[in-house]
């Protein structure tokens, strides 16, 4: 079959902090008169990481519930002040949380414009298919990514996670393609090639920072890549 559709992650292959983690979380603390080295943020963010990958292989169905995202989310900045010495205050977690549902502390990578540009001349139906809560549509549309996209769907909205087959169904249904016309293109090996291929999809893993090793699937570091990889498979004849 030739490529009729391409569809995204969010975190880490279209979006990253802005200007990053540790330079948000220093600002919201500075602003409330916290004091910390930048070394102790750093690894307080480490282990705030590490605490989240816990929780993530332990059971990653918090994904499926705005209510149970943002509480997690929650507790993981509450761990993260934790370790840093702040005393630990529910209220500053919270702040935490909020401040990462506004467009400005995100920015899209420098490739995804570009990509997405190209891929559009070349008549791709596109979609993000992502582990996020509600408000990924809203920084979609303000981080100017909706003139591309066919639809958002994320995790909290549909109460389905990736790897689950049934939240990828549900892009195949909105973009009106069959499963082997379609790419989907993600950072997470479990996430993104095991549920995009549970469903029949094209697996990508995007591996930014060359970590990944060797894997089974097609690995791509920039996503600049895409395109000249859809022009491999063909492009649908009834496209450009």
């Amino acid at each position: 079959m030739k490529i009729r559709a391409v569809f995204f992650d969010a975190g880490n292959t279209l979006l990253k902090p802005h200007p990053s983690m540790e330079e948000v979380c220093l600002e919201i603390l500075t602003e409330h008169g916290v004091k910390v080295r930048v070394e102790e943020l750093e690894r307080g963010i480490r282990e705030a990481e590490e605490y989240y990958e816990e929780k993530y292989w332990e059971d990653d169905t918090f994904w499926a519930s705005e209510a149970e995202a943002e509480k997690m989310w929650t507790e993981l900045y509450a761990v993260f002040l934790r370790n840093l010495g702040v005393k630990e205050d529910l209220s500053m977690a919270e702040l935490i949380y909020e401040e990462f549902g506004r467009a400005s502390r995100w920015a899209l990578f420098p490739d995804v414009l570009p990509t997405m540009e190209e891929l559009s001349r070349m008549g791709m139906i596109m979609g993000v298919i992502s582990n996020w809560d509600a408000r990924l549509s809203s920084l979609c549309l303000d981080l100017k990514l909706s003139p591309y996209l066919n639809f958002v769907i994320s995790s909290a909205c549909v109460g389905k996670i990736k790897p689950e087959p049934a939240i990828f169904q549900m892009a195949l249904e909105r973009s009106g393609v069959l499963a082997g016309e379609a790419i989907h293109v993600g950072d997470h090996y479990y996430a993104d090639v095991l549920g995009a291929r549970s469903m029949g999809l094209i697996p990508v893993l995007l591996d930014r920072w060359g970590k990944s090793g060797t894997l089974d699937c097609m690995v791509i570091k920039s996503l600049e890549e895409l395109p000249a990889l859809v022009r491999d498979y063909g492009v649908s004849e009834s496209q450009p």
